[in-house]
Protein backbone atom coordinates (compact mmCIF):
# COMPACT_ATOMS: atom_id res chain seq x y z
CA UNK A 1 0.00 0.00 0.00
CA UNK A 2 1.38 3.43 -0.95
CA UNK A 3 1.77 6.17 1.64
CA UNK A 4 1.90 9.95 1.68
CA UNK A 5 3.72 12.27 4.05
CA UNK A 6 1.38 14.64 5.87
CA UNK A 7 2.60 17.28 8.32
CA UNK A 8 5.48 15.10 9.43
CA UNK A 9 3.77 11.71 9.51
CA UNK A 10 3.41 8.88 7.01
CA UNK A 11 -0.24 8.13 6.25
CA UNK A 12 -1.83 5.48 4.01
CA UNK A 13 -2.60 7.11 0.66
CA UNK A 14 -6.13 5.69 0.61
CA UNK A 15 -7.09 7.37 3.92
CA UNK A 16 -8.65 10.87 4.17
CA UNK A 17 -5.89 13.46 4.37
CA UNK A 18 -7.44 16.95 4.33
CA UNK A 19 -9.99 18.35 6.73
CA UNK A 20 -13.27 19.37 5.11
CA UNK A 21 -12.59 23.02 6.01
CA UNK A 22 -8.99 23.12 4.74
CA UNK A 23 -8.67 26.30 2.69
CA UNK A 24 -6.72 24.47 0.00
CA UNK A 25 -9.86 22.44 -0.64
CA UNK A 26 -12.51 25.12 -0.15
CA UNK A 27 -10.73 28.13 -1.69
CA UNK A 28 -7.65 26.86 -3.54
CA UNK A 29 -5.58 28.77 -1.00
CA UNK A 30 -2.18 27.20 -1.49
CA UNK A 31 0.71 26.24 -3.73
CA UNK A 32 2.36 23.12 -5.10
CA UNK A 33 5.57 21.91 -6.68
CA UNK A 34 6.19 18.84 -8.85
CA UNK A 35 9.71 17.48 -8.38
CA UNK A 36 11.38 14.90 -10.61
CA UNK A 37 13.56 12.29 -8.93
CA UNK A 38 16.28 10.53 -10.93
CA UNK A 39 18.67 7.94 -9.45
CA UNK A 40 17.26 8.79 -6.04
CA UNK A 41 18.11 12.50 -6.34
CA UNK A 42 15.37 15.19 -6.32
CA UNK A 43 16.25 17.34 -9.33
CA UNK A 44 16.49 21.13 -9.00
CA UNK A 45 15.15 20.86 -5.45
CA UNK A 46 16.72 24.15 -4.36
CA UNK A 47 14.93 25.96 -7.19
CA UNK A 48 11.61 24.26 -6.38
CA UNK A 49 11.80 25.13 -2.70
CA UNK A 50 12.86 28.71 -3.43
CA UNK A 51 9.87 29.14 -5.75
CA UNK A 52 7.61 27.62 -3.11
CA UNK A 53 8.92 29.95 -0.42
CA UNK A 54 8.78 33.01 -2.67
CA UNK A 55 5.17 32.19 -3.57
CA UNK A 56 4.25 31.50 0.05
CA UNK A 57 5.82 34.79 1.10
CA UNK A 58 3.78 36.65 -1.53
CA UNK A 59 0.59 34.95 -0.33
CA UNK A 60 1.44 35.52 3.32
CA UNK A 61 1.72 31.80 4.08
CA UNK A 62 4.34 30.32 6.40
CA UNK A 63 6.31 27.27 5.24
CA UNK A 64 6.60 25.47 8.57
CA UNK A 65 9.67 23.30 7.88
CA UNK A 66 13.24 23.89 6.72
CA UNK A 67 14.56 22.89 3.30
CA UNK A 68 16.67 20.15 4.92
CA UNK A 69 13.67 18.62 6.66
CA UNK A 70 11.68 18.69 3.41
CA UNK A 71 14.60 17.08 1.56
CA UNK A 72 14.78 14.30 4.17
CA UNK A 73 11.00 13.87 4.06
CA UNK A 74 11.11 13.39 0.28
CA UNK A 75 13.78 10.71 0.60
CA UNK A 76 11.81 9.03 3.38
CA UNK A 77 8.67 9.07 1.26
CA UNK A 78 10.49 7.52 -1.69
CA UNK A 79 11.87 4.77 0.52
CA UNK A 80 8.48 4.07 2.08
CA UNK A 81 6.99 3.64 -1.38
CA UNK A 82 9.86 1.66 -2.90
CA UNK A 83 10.61 4.44 -5.38
CA UNK A 84 14.28 5.09 -4.65
CA UNK A 85 15.13 5.28 -8.38
CA UNK A 86 12.81 7.45 -10.46
CA UNK A 87 9.65 9.18 -9.26
CA UNK A 88 7.56 12.32 -9.45
CA UNK A 89 6.98 13.93 -6.05
CA UNK A 90 4.24 16.48 -5.50
CA UNK A 91 4.67 18.91 -2.61
CA UNK A 92 1.43 20.65 -1.64
CA UNK A 93 1.18 23.56 0.79
CA UNK A 94 -2.24 24.84 1.82
CA UNK A 95 -3.28 27.61 4.21
CA UNK A 96 -4.73 24.90 6.45
CA UNK A 97 -8.14 24.79 8.13
CA UNK A 98 -10.20 27.93 8.51
CA UNK A 99 -13.75 29.22 8.98
CA UNK A 100 -16.09 30.13 6.14
CA UNK A 101 -15.22 33.31 4.29
CA UNK A 102 -12.08 34.77 2.74
CA UNK A 103 -10.08 35.99 5.77
CA UNK A 104 -7.59 33.48 7.15
CA UNK A 105 -7.24 32.72 10.85
CA UNK A 106 -4.93 35.14 12.65
CA UNK A 107 -2.46 32.27 13.09
CA UNK A 108 -2.65 29.93 10.09
CA UNK A 109 -1.86 26.24 10.60
CA UNK A 110 -0.64 25.24 7.11
CA UNK A 111 -1.08 21.76 5.71
CA UNK A 112 2.06 20.34 4.10
CA UNK A 113 1.76 17.14 2.09
CA UNK A 114 4.09 15.03 -0.06
CA UNK A 115 2.94 12.32 -2.46
CA UNK A 116 5.00 10.21 -4.86
CA UNK A 117 4.12 8.57 -8.17
CA UNK A 118 5.80 7.08 -11.19
CA UNK A 119 7.21 9.39 -13.86
CA UNK A 120 4.98 9.04 -16.95
CA UNK A 121 6.39 7.23 -19.95
CA UNK A 122 7.88 9.40 -22.68
CA UNK A 123 5.03 10.79 -24.77
CA UNK A 124 5.07 11.08 -28.57
CA UNK A 125 5.45 14.52 -30.15
CA UNK A 126 2.48 16.69 -29.21
CA UNK A 127 -0.17 18.09 -31.49
CA UNK A 128 -1.20 21.54 -30.29
CA UNK A 129 -4.12 23.86 -30.80
CA UNK A 130 -4.41 27.49 -29.76
CA UNK A 131 -6.97 27.77 -26.97
CA UNK A 132 -10.06 29.78 -27.82
CA UNK A 133 -12.08 29.35 -24.62
CA UNK A 134 -9.69 30.92 -22.10
CA UNK A 135 -6.34 32.70 -21.79
CA UNK A 136 -3.52 33.49 -19.38
CA UNK A 137 -3.98 36.70 -17.42
CA UNK A 138 -0.44 38.04 -17.51
CA UNK A 139 -1.56 41.04 -15.44
CA UNK A 140 -2.38 38.86 -12.44
CA UNK A 141 0.45 38.08 -10.00
CA UNK A 142 -1.00 34.56 -9.78
CA UNK A 143 0.31 33.83 -13.29
CA UNK A 144 3.76 33.71 -11.69
CA UNK A 145 2.78 31.25 -8.94
CA UNK A 146 1.98 27.52 -8.94
CA UNK A 147 -1.29 27.89 -7.09
CA UNK A 148 -3.82 25.14 -6.42
CA UNK A 149 -6.22 26.67 -8.97
CA UNK A 150 -5.53 25.32 -12.46
CA UNK A 151 -9.03 25.76 -13.88
CA UNK A 152 -7.96 27.88 -16.86
CA UNK A 153 -5.49 25.16 -17.83
CA UNK A 154 -8.11 22.45 -17.31
CA UNK A 155 -10.56 24.30 -19.55
CA UNK A 156 -7.91 24.71 -22.25
CA UNK A 157 -6.82 21.06 -22.04
CA UNK A 158 -10.46 19.90 -22.36
CA UNK A 159 -10.76 22.09 -25.44
CA UNK A 160 -7.60 20.57 -26.90
CA UNK A 161 -8.93 17.05 -26.39
CA UNK A 162 -12.26 17.98 -27.99
CA UNK A 163 -10.39 19.33 -31.02
CA UNK A 164 -8.26 16.20 -31.44
CA UNK A 165 -5.05 17.63 -29.98
CA UNK A 166 -2.78 16.69 -27.09
CA UNK A 167 -2.37 20.12 -25.53
CA UNK A 168 -3.29 23.76 -26.00
CA UNK A 169 -1.20 26.89 -26.36
CA UNK A 170 -2.58 29.55 -24.05
CA UNK A 171 -2.38 33.13 -25.26
CA UNK A 172 -2.28 36.11 -22.93
CA UNK A 173 -4.77 38.98 -22.83
CA UNK A 174 -2.89 40.68 -25.69
CA UNK A 175 -3.16 37.64 -27.95
CA UNK A 176 0.51 36.66 -27.66
CA UNK A 177 1.90 33.24 -26.69
CA UNK A 178 2.22 32.58 -22.96
CA UNK A 179 2.64 28.82 -22.40
CA UNK A 180 0.92 25.45 -22.75
CA UNK A 181 -1.57 24.18 -20.17
CA UNK A 182 1.06 22.64 -17.87
CA UNK A 183 4.35 23.45 -19.57
CA UNK A 184 6.52 26.27 -20.79
CA UNK A 185 7.12 26.48 -24.52
CA UNK A 186 10.38 27.02 -26.41
CA UNK A 187 10.51 27.81 -30.14
CA UNK A 188 13.44 27.59 -32.53
CA UNK A 189 13.29 30.60 -34.85
CA UNK A 190 16.02 31.21 -37.42
CA UNK A 191 18.43 28.98 -35.50
CA UNK A 192 17.83 30.49 -32.06
CA UNK A 193 15.65 29.33 -29.16
CA UNK A 194 13.13 31.81 -27.78
CA UNK A 195 10.52 31.57 -25.03
CA UNK A 196 7.86 33.97 -23.74
CA UNK A 197 8.81 36.13 -20.78
CA UNK A 198 7.22 35.80 -17.36
CA UNK A 199 5.71 39.25 -17.96
CA UNK A 200 3.86 37.71 -20.93
CA UNK A 201 2.15 35.16 -18.64
CA UNK A 202 4.67 32.32 -18.63
CA UNK A 203 5.14 30.51 -15.33
CA UNK A 204 8.78 30.77 -14.13
CA UNK A 205 9.42 27.04 -14.48
CA UNK A 206 12.46 25.36 -12.96
CA UNK A 207 13.22 23.45 -16.18
CA UNK A 208 12.64 26.67 -18.10
CA UNK A 209 15.32 28.40 -16.01
CA UNK A 210 17.79 25.59 -16.69
CA UNK A 211 17.17 25.68 -20.43
CA UNK A 212 17.43 29.46 -20.59
CA UNK A 213 20.98 29.02 -19.35
CA UNK A 214 21.96 25.84 -21.19
CA UNK A 215 20.41 26.76 -24.53
CA UNK A 216 21.19 30.49 -24.25
CA UNK A 217 17.57 31.06 -25.15
CA UNK A 218 16.10 34.52 -25.54
CA UNK A 219 13.15 35.66 -23.41
CA UNK A 220 10.79 37.92 -25.32
CA UNK A 221 7.24 38.35 -26.56
CA UNK A 222 6.22 35.63 -29.03
CA UNK A 223 3.47 36.07 -31.60
CA UNK A 224 1.07 33.47 -32.99
CA UNK A 225 2.64 33.97 -36.42
CA UNK A 226 6.04 33.03 -34.98
CA UNK A 227 4.49 30.00 -33.28
CA UNK A 228 3.18 28.78 -36.64
CA UNK A 229 6.45 29.29 -38.53
CA UNK A 230 8.82 27.92 -35.87
CA UNK A 231 11.46 25.47 -37.12
CA UNK A 232 11.20 23.41 -33.95
CA UNK A 233 9.28 23.52 -30.70
CA UNK A 234 9.34 21.80 -27.30
CA UNK A 235 7.17 21.82 -24.19
CA UNK A 236 9.05 21.79 -20.89
CA UNK A 237 8.12 21.16 -17.28
CA UNK A 238 9.74 19.73 -14.17
CA UNK A 239 9.39 16.16 -15.45
CA UNK A 240 11.11 16.69 -18.78
CA UNK A 241 10.75 17.83 -22.40
CA UNK A 242 8.20 16.91 -25.05
CA UNK A 243 8.71 17.68 -28.71
CA UNK A 244 5.90 19.30 -30.66
CA UNK A 245 4.77 17.74 -33.93
CA UNK A 246 2.64 20.62 -35.20
CA UNK A 247 0.07 23.26 -34.37
CA UNK A 248 -3.36 22.31 -35.67
CA UNK A 249 -5.91 24.79 -36.98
Amino acid sequence: MSVIWLNGDFVAADKPALLAHDRGLTLGDGLFETIAVKAGVPLRLDAHLKRLRDGADFLGLPVPLSDQILHDAILGLLGANGMEGEAAVRLTLTAGPGPRGLPRPDTPAPTLMLAAGRIPAEAPPARLVIARTTCRNEKSPLSRLKTLNYLDSIIARREATARGADDAVMLNSQGRVAEATAANIFLSLDGHWVTPTVAEGALPGTMRAALLKNWRAEERAVTVEELRRADDMVLTNALGLRKVARVLD
